[in-house]
């Protein structure tokens, strides 16, 4: 109820003026400043009607008791002077006083509108974070998905072939149509695509740990035959591409688990054949290095890598923005490059990226040691593959 306000205020200029008389204060002087004070407080605290009620009741008491004679007659002008003088104060600064009041309350409404808005803005906002949040997921399950299937459908495959050859040749019987050789070939083909199998679960199962596994056993490897198994494993991946491989004649053999840094090669002509265009060159090369390394370079034609990002493509699931494959379907989640320096510094060894001959796309470069002097693994001839070109 509003009533207790209109009582409020005349309660107000009752205590005043009571106050006033049991100081003996007499002078109108004094008396119409503190009762304007009144109505302007009236007026911020309960408004422009309490404010009037209090102007009227104080023009009252102020006329009764503070213009004399004491009472409401005025005998001459200048008592209704002041009195008019008094009457339109009041009301002057009573409505000033309660407009101010309002434009404040006005004032702090609009703020309590503009923080409610604002924070239904931002839980749409936050709602639509999670959104796009849960769309990218989906997008990089995808990926991973296609990713995924993609490096484990390559090695089974070639597993269900050899297996499917080795059954309808009939390998088992005394008759069977396949050499020894040739079933020779078939189960090291066998053998060579479970051990990558194996390697690439292995590298997912630890992507996510940065204290490296046990060290594979290095052993005393030819850098050649190395390479041309690499090449000759990408070769299906580099079809549109032209492939130059170009070692030094001096090369040291280096101690590594060959079947990781073959695995290694794949990884990188891989990235080389899915960013650079077609009909480009990809190189292999490889020299002597300082500090008893061979460095052994695989560089394309490609965008390049911007040198900001050369430390940050080495992080698990990090892929260059807008950067895409020329085929939708080879798409990767970021775990190539990540798999490859853990392989690599296992034995040993370093990996870094730079700019691509020329400056023009990219070079990744790999510092394998050198093996002690001992006496060399047995190896299988091959040929040289110090200049081989193909596409």
């Amino acid at each position: 109820m509003r009533w207790w306000k209109y009582v409020g205020a005349a309660l107000t200029v009752a205590v005043l003026v009571t106050a006033l008389r049991l100081a003996q204060v007499d002078a109108a002087s004094v008396a119409a400043p503190l009762l304007l004070l009144d109505v302007v407080v009236v007026a911020r605290l309960w408004g422009a009607g309490a404010a009037l009620l209090t102007a009227a009741v104080a023009a009252s008491s102020y006329s009764y008791y503070f213009i004399p004679p004491m009472g409401f007659e005025l005998q001459n002008e200048d008592d209704w002077a002041a009195f008019v003088i008094f009457i339109v104060t009041a009301v002057v600064a009573g409505e000033l006083a309660s407009r101010a009041e309002r434009r404040a309350a006005e004032a702090q409404q609009g703020r309590e509108q503009i923080e409610q808005l604002y924070r239904q803005l931002q839980a749409a906002f936050d709602r639509a974070s999670e959104a796009e949040a849960a769309r990218r997921n989906e997008q990089l399950k995808a990926a991973l998905l296609d990713a995924l299937t993609h490096n484990l459908r390559t090695p089974l495959t070639a597993i269900k072939m050899a297996v499917t050859a080795l059954i309808s040749h009939g390998v088992w019987t005394s008759g069977s149509e396949l050499s020894a050789e040739g079933r020779g070939e078939l189960l090291q083909v066998i053998d060579e695509e479970s051990d990558r199998l194996n390697r690439f679960i292995e590298g997912l199962s630890s992507a996510d740990r940065h204290d490296a596994s046990e060290a594979p056993r290095t052993r005393r490897e030819s850098l050649a035959g190395i390479v041309r198994s690499g090449v000759q494993r990408a070769e299906n991946l580099m079809r549109d591409h032209r492939v130059a491989v170009a070692l030094d004649d001096i090369l040291r053999p280096v101690s590594v688990d060959a079947a990781s840094i073959i695995e290694v090669i794949y990884m990188l002509l891989d990235n080389a054949s899915k960013y650079s265009p077609a009909g480009s060159t990809i190189r292999v090369s490889a020299s002597l290095a300082e500090d008893r390394f061979v460095r052994l370079t695989v560089s394309d034609e490609g965008p390049g890598i911007p040198p900001e990002l050369r430390d940050r493509v080495f992080e698990n699931f990090f892929r260059i923005p807008a950067r895409e494959p020329s085929d939708p379907r080879r798409a990767g989640v970021g775990l190539g490059l990540p798999i490859a320096r853990r392989l690599v510094e296992a034995q040993g060894g370093k990996i870094s990226i730079q700019a691509g001959v020329g400056g023009r796309g990219t070079a990744v470069v790999l510092l394998l040691p050198v093996a002690q002097d001992e006496a060399p693994s047995p190896e299988v001839e091959t040929p040289d593959p110090r200049a081989m070109v193909l596409g």
